[in-house]
């Protein structure tokens, strides 16, 4: 595989070799780009900020609109034009997801589980829903009916089943070592319930990709090369995390390659932030020109952007 040596080599390197998926992108686009500016975009500005990406008008409008049906996006019309933003059913959810990405990875163990079971009393549909959206919370099974994680949250646990309509369906424990009982140390349930090696090679893979642009973006770049960079980068960072099931740094493999992937992550996007929000706030305002700089918590993403 050739060399890139300037910024353009690599973007069209990296679109030839692993092109985003429209709908993917779209939605690290609103998280990433849109949410910070009021949340709302307008169809001709989505289609701009995708075109970069080799995505054009009618993946657009196809994209958006299945979100919409999936109930991730709402619409309105303005005559012939139509605007999306976040339902308030998913803002909760799409909030904290993206909120994890731009965190550093260390959660700590204070010693216990939690666990959700009692799942024999849900219908098949409520079950095959709840598993669905509790591995996607890095939950794992750990026994037939029992799925479990060593730092739940219980406000995205609480969330869960009130969008599942299943508060007081199931029972959510808190679980420890009992004292004074050699048992298996509940740190081994790590190994029985997840396999760590696809999460680890998607941080190996994302850190032997991108590294090339720390010298690549030692030049200067123009404010559609910024945000085109900044996207692939947290596209990319994005995709891997969703399938990192979060664990406490304290169970996981050492060295962690998590950790330098979040490194490099961080360093990236500090590297292109502020020119890449110059297009963003441009292709936002050629079709709002009421759209607002980002709010101020956007510049706390990766422990600062100032």
């Amino acid at each position: 595989m050739r060399i890139p040596t300037t910024i353009d080599d690599w973007i069209d390197q990296s679109l030839t070799l692993d092109p985003p998926r429209s709908k993917s992108l779209l939605m690290t686009i609103f998280g990433d780009a849109v949410v910070p500016h009021g949340g709302l975009a307008w169809l001709g500005s989505l289609i701009e900020l995708a075109a970069p990406f080799g995505i054009n008008d009618r993946l657009v409008r196809t994209s958006v609109f299945r979100l919409a049906q999936e109930g991730w996006l709402g619409a309105q019309r303005d005559g012939r034009r139509s605007n999306y933003t976040i339902t308030p059913e998913s803002m909760l959810r799409f909030t904290r997801a993206f909120r994890r990405v731009y965190a550093a990875p260390n959660v700590h163990w204070d010693g216990s589980w939690t666990f959700l079971l009692g799942t024999n009393g849900l219908t098949a549909t409520e079950r095959a829903a709840l598993r669905k959206e509790l591995l996607w919370e890095g939950y794992a099974v750990v026994a037939q009916g029992i799925a479990g994680h060593p730092a739940g949250d219980a406000a995205a646990i609480d969330d869960l089943l009130g969008r599942l309509a299943l508060r007081g369906k199931v029972y959510v424990v808190q679980a420890a070592q009992l004292p004074g009982v050699q048992g298996k140390p509940l740190a081994d349930l790590v190994a029985e319930g997840w396999d760590l090696s696809v999460v680890i090679a998607g941080y190996e893979h994302f850190v032997e990709r991108f590294l090339p642009l720390r010298e690549l973006l030692q030049g200067q770049l123009t404010a559609e090369q910024a945000f085109i960079v900044r996207t692939l980068v947290l596209h990319a960072y994005r995709r891997v995390q969703l399938h990192d099931p979060q664990l406490p740094v304290e169970l996981l493999p050492r060295p962690w390659p998590g950790a330098a992937a979040f490194e490099l992550a961080r360093e990236l996007y500090r590297a292109t932030c502020v020119a890449a929000e110059e297009h963003i706030i441009a292709a936002l305002r050629r079709e709002d020109p009421a759209a607002p700089e980002a709010q101020a918590a956007f510049y706390d993403r990766f422990g600062g952007m100032r």
